[in-house]
């Protein structure tokens, strides 16, 4: 049996100098220090944990007071959102008042709110109606300095616009599916009670299948105010309507040109002249910024990215105060939506060489109106605009696009000059016809005055000024006051 045994190689001399330990280098002075070997496995190194939680707490409060800015901008109920205004606006609301107006005939009215000063009785009667992301609140001095110069002036804002309603409800026959359905039981439960239905049963043998179906089988919704040209005639024509206003003076500034010409030309003989402040066929107002959705919650939220587009688009003079009044408005409840949704809806083609040639414009007296230090090619556009209607007078003030407030004094004196240079209105009134039944009782209590009369001679001069107040009394009951005048 053989044995295999293995045998350690000699170790060549080779092998046993790269074995040997490798010498310290000697400091040399003019030698260049050598690079340290980098170790192929290095051991790996501990990370600090508070580098993580630092960069994660910094992002979630950066995170968070976005979140908490552009929260602000969401709806508040309409309560919380007018005591947040400032005091100039709240004061501006309590010297006005609302009005209805009904644009179609299927949809529920819309609250207007209207400001007004002067003596009603003067015989020259102003409108002024403002452009896109403005208000009547705009133009608080002008209506204060036209008042003071023996004329009624009035301002609105329009629907979508100012104290307005910029939402509406709308009721349609269909429903809104199971959890609507749902919702609605719920709702009339809560209101009428759990046995409801069945008492209705009991009492009159039959459940209330109408009602049921009245309040389950419709579908509401809440939709943003967003009218048209014609729409927004209508507006103007009931309110100077509503108001007993016509003929009137109207002052249009800015978009409320392309908005209601229409009315005035169709509408003629309640117009007794017109006045152009500023009207592009594009309102100065970039509304399309705001349909951008950081951009507009950026300029909504913050005052002074407001103020730098309002002097770079609209005026470069307006307050402080006035700006964040304008600003807080537009944050207001929908009006945002409700003013982009406007400005989608404006005739783009409107053309006003045509508009001047039609046969119910040529005989109302126009003034045009415009700012001469805002750009050469606006200036243009106000000579180019003047020139389209013919006997239009042509002013310049020194204003901006907006200069109901930066020159509200020089819009108030060429506008009063202007309605004085017509010859006087002549006012003519319809005494409207009392209805049967009310010329019934009126006869009913003068019989028995005159019974009353011929029985108690010494109790006339009472009894008469009884009569006369509870028939005055009767009359504004009944809405023939002179509910404007007062």
């Amino acid at each position: 049996m053989a044995i295999i045994t293995e045998e350690v190689e000699p170790e060549s001399p080779k092998t046993r100098e790269n074995q040997k330990i490798p010498k310290k280098p000697t400091s040399n002075s003019n030698s260049k220090p050598s690079k340290p070997t980098s170790d192929p496995n290095p051991t790996p190194q501990t990370q600090n944990p508070f580098a993580f939680w630092f960069y994660f707490t910094l992002s979630i409060s950066i995170i968070t007071f976005l979140f908490m800015s552009f929260s602000s901008l969401s709806p508040q109920d309409p309560k919380s959102w007018f005591l947040s205004l400032p005091n100039s606006l709240r004061q501006h609301y309590s010297n006005g008042r609302i009005i209805k107006v009904q644009t179609t005939p299927n949809q529920s009215p819309i609250e207007v709110f209207v400001s007004d000063n002067g003596q009603f009785s003067s015989s020259e009667n102003v409108v002024i109606v403002h452009g896109l992301g403005l208000s009547s609140y705009s133009y608080s001095e002008v209506i204060r300095l036209l008042g003071s110069k023996g004329v009624h002036v009035t301002a609105f804002d329009l629907p979508g616009n100012g104290f307005s309603d910029k939402s509406r409800l709308e009721i349609e026959e269909g429903t809104n599916g199971v959890l609507g359905r749902f919702r609605e039981v719920y709702s009339l439960i809560q209101e009428k009670g759990l046995f409801w239905a069945f008492d209705q049963m009991v009492e009159t043998g039959e459940l209330p299948y109408e009602e049921i179906k009245s309040r389950v089988l419709v579908k509401k919704s809440v939709k943003v105010i967003e009218l048209g040209s014609e729409e927004m005639g209508r507006v103007l024509g009931q309110v100077i309507e509503t108001m007993g206003l016509a003929p009137v003076h109207l002052v249009l500034h800015d978009s409320a040109f392309v908005m209601s010409a229409n009315w005035v030309s169709e509408n003629s003989r309640f117009i007794r002249s017109v006045t152009l402040i500023d009207t592009g066929l594009k309102p100065a107002l970039p509304f399309w910024v705001l349909n951008i959705p950081v951009v507009s919650e950026v300029v909504l939220r913050f005052s002074f990215a407001y103020a730098r587009l309002i002097n770079f688009c609209c005026s470069k003079g307006i307050g402080w105060s006035e700006l964040e009044a304008h600003r807080v408005l537009l944050k207001g409840w929908d009006a945002r939506r409700a003013l982009v949704g406007i400005g989608k809806k404006l005739n783009s083609s409107f053309d006003i060489e045509e508009w001047g040639g039609l046969d119910g414009i040529k005989g109302i007296p126009l003034q045009v109106l415009w700012s001469n230090g805002w750009s050469d090619e606006w200036s243009k556009e106000g000579q180019r605009i003047a020139e389209a209607l013919p006997g239009a007078k042509f002013v310049t003030h020194s204003g901006g696009r907006w200069p109901q407030e930066t020159a509200a004094y020089e819009i108030a004196e060429n506008v009063a000059q202007f309605v004085s240079s017509l010859p006087r209105t002549v006012r003519q009134v319809e005494e409207e016809p009392i209805p049967e039944h009310i010329q019934r009782m009126f006869d009913e209590a003068k019989d028995t005055d005159h019974h009353h009369h011929h029985h108690q001679h010494h109790g006339h001069s009472h009894s008469h000024g009884h009569d006369h107040a509870h028939a005055a009394g009767f009359m504004d009951t009944y809405g023939l006051g002179h509910t404007w005048g007062s």
